[in-house]
């Protein structure tokens, strides 16, 4: 019998989808805005955005890391994702009140905390409710539904921001946040009644407590993270080479169609082929764009790599998550997320500072020369990894 394009899709996955449409429509109101708003209005350079940008989701990373390990203590997931996506919902609208780069980062940093709460939580809420056999799918589903919302965002941004400006968006941003929150009444989570085995390791905050190769996966990420410049960088590119701030939205429209295109599709191919090929493959495929962006100065060839940016993410975001769901033991599920997204997030700041520091102080070619370098190298650590799992008892 041949399954549906849904198969394993379950009521959770598909309530947590829509929790996080509506969030990353509310975010892509706001967030592709914000290094426009900072180098259009308040006149900042790139440096400035790659300290917001970077600090934002470092203080994130403690969070993450954290709340996944309550949640695995507590066995709870649904707290810590209604609380988190509250927070964010409720801080969007403060950005209407910056007036100096320095508030714009504090109210980021304050969004992110929340990001922080709800993300490992999510993530193994999304593991759980899935057979073994469906990770991948659901977590390209999730991420694609995630797109999905930060398209609608960005369009929106771009057609309200020549009438409203940014600051009335930044306030408007509120009602699909609060939509969002509303969603996360669908979401079910079962009591989590077996108690952890006495030979089993109980939740902790300490790297040993996770196999050798998800420590090791986690170092690979890390790597790949420093480098990885992100949508901030495509947009600052855009600016230079000529482009209007509405133009550069929609060409961050463009990458997030491709990535909710692909995301389910390659999150489905991971299952079947496995997560290694999966990510060695969008690695490559990020050293490509890197050495693209640094020789493009015109807007067709920066309009391309936004394209195939959306590939190589699709096949990095969710695959990387459920990879790290595959190895980790099921009772430190959350806290293994948790420490994963704190470890991408935590080279987020030194990232964002050196791409920015790199852009203002050399060139904008410097910044992605030095993306090439550091995903080069995360792929050739990937060829080595042993993506095995090991025993989940240790």
């Amino acid at each position: 019998m041949r399954k549906s394009a849904f198969s394993g899709i379950t009521r959770n996955v598909f309530a947590l989808g829509m929790v996080s449409l509506f969030t990353d429509l509310s975010s892509q109101m706001v967030f592709p805005l914000i290094p426009l708003f900072l180098v259009s209005v308040l006149g900042t350079g790139a440096s400035a955005v790659g300290i917001v940008e970077g600090a934002a989701e470092t203080t994130a990373s403690f969070i993450k890391v954290v709340s996944g390990y309550w949640s695995d203590k507590l066995q709870r997931r649904k707290p810590f994702i209604l609380f988190g996506y509250s927070l964010s919902a409720v801080t969007k609208p403060l950005f209407a009140l910056a007036n100096i780069w320095g508030l714009v980062l504090f109210i980021r940093v304050i969004e992110r905390i929340g990001k922080g709460l709800r993300t490992a939580p999510r993530d193994a809420l999304v593991a759980e409710s899935c057979g073994e056999c469906f990770k991948g799918k659901a977590f390209g589903f999730h991420r694609a539904m995630d797109g999905i919302g930060s398209i609608l965002g960005a369009l929106l941004a771009f057609a309200l921001l020549p009438t409203l400006g940014y600051r009335n968006i930044f306030l408007f941003a509120v009602v699909p946040g609060l939509i969002a929150v509303m969603a996360i009444h669908f979401v079910r989570e079962k009591p989590k009644v077996k108690p952890i085995e006495a030979k089993q390791s109980r939740p902790s905050l300490s790297l040993k407590a996770l196999p050798a190769n998800l420590r090791l996966l986690i170092l690979i990420c890390s790597i790949f993270a420093l480098g990885h410049f992100g949508y901030a960088f495509l947009l600052l590119k855009a600016l230079d080479v000529g482009l209007a701030d509405n133009s550069a939205i929609l060409l961050y429209v463009l990458f997030y169609t491709i990535y909710t295109i692909c995301a389910m599709p390659l999150g489905t191919l991971s299952d079947r082929v496995g997560r290694k090929p999966i990510l060695i493959g969008g690695y490559l495929l990020f050293t490509v764009i890197s050495l693209g962006l640094a020789i493009s100065t015109s807007f067709p060839m920066v309009a391309l790599w936004f394209g195939v940016y959306g590939i190589a993410f699709a096949a990095i975001d969710g695959t990387q998550r459920a990879f790290v769901a595959d190895l980790a033991p099921e009772h430190l599920r959350a806290t293994a997320l948790g420490t994963f997204h704190a470890a991408i997030g935590l080279t987020a700041l030194p990232g964002g500072f050196i791409a920015g520091f790199l852009w203002d102080r050399i060139s904008p070619e410097a910044t992605f020369i030095f993306g090439f370098c550091l995903a080069l190298f995360a792929t050739i650590m990937f060829l080595f990894f042993n993506d095995r799992r090991q025993n989940r008892l240790n």
